[in-house]
């Protein structure tokens, strides 16, 4: 029998064993979702790759070395399921604005403070770039919460000009996201 250093014998894993399964199960789930929150900051998402995580496991399972390092493998799974969100995330304005709203709602653990951190001071860059007009209106729609005609009125223009403004400010902070070298610096930043 071939144990790993959690006591997992994955012999009976690679064999169909349920009872193995739900052993790693256990062992690993809550270091997956840690894993999948540093990225996703969001709850159902994280769920969701632990969930896809173990199916992979499972479905992979005849391709497990019997002496190899289970959470090793996990981990590669998780980081890149959690790498592909992410990058969804960025091809989406609305994804990525939700992003943006969880990381300043979000104080977790001191790694999460040290990453949210960074990535506020690299939004905050990215807003200082825009537009006057632009970064007046995202800064009244996102950190005063005003809403489009709230901000139409203060500013005695339509709110169609403040929604076309929006529209361009989350379009340049996606790109800005998309093409920086932030998901490098996410991965170099947790590797374990």
């Amino acid at each position: 029998m071939h144990k790993n250093s959690e006591n997992i014998d994955i012999e009976l894993l690679i064999a169909g064993d349920e009872s193995a399964f739900n052993t790693a199960y256990h062992l690993y789930a809550e270091k997956i979702y840690r894993l999948a929150f540093r990225f996703l900051k969001n709850e159902a998402q994280c769920e969701e790759i632990v969930q896809e995580t173990f199916l992979k496991l499972w479905l992979s399972r005849l391709r497990l070395d019997p002496s190899g390092n289970l959470w090793l493998y996990l981990y590669v799974i998780a980081k890149r399921l959690s790498f592909d969100a992410y990058k969804e995330i960025c091809k989406s304005s609305a994804l990525t604005e939700k992003l943006l709203l969880n990381l300043h709602a979000i104080r977790n653990t001191t790694e999460d403070e040290i990453l949210a951190n960074e990535l506020e001071c690299f939004t905050e860059s990215v807003i200082s770039k825009l537009p006057n007009q632009q970064r007046l209106i995202f800064k009244l729609s996102r950190l005063e919460g005003l809403s489009h005609q709230e901000i139409a009125s203060q500013l005695n223009i339509s709110p169609n000009t403040v929604k076309n403004h929006m529209v361009e400010a989350l379009k340049t902070i996606k790109m800005e996201l998309k093409y920086s070298d932030l998901i490098y610096f996410l991965a170099l930043f947790y590797m374990i």
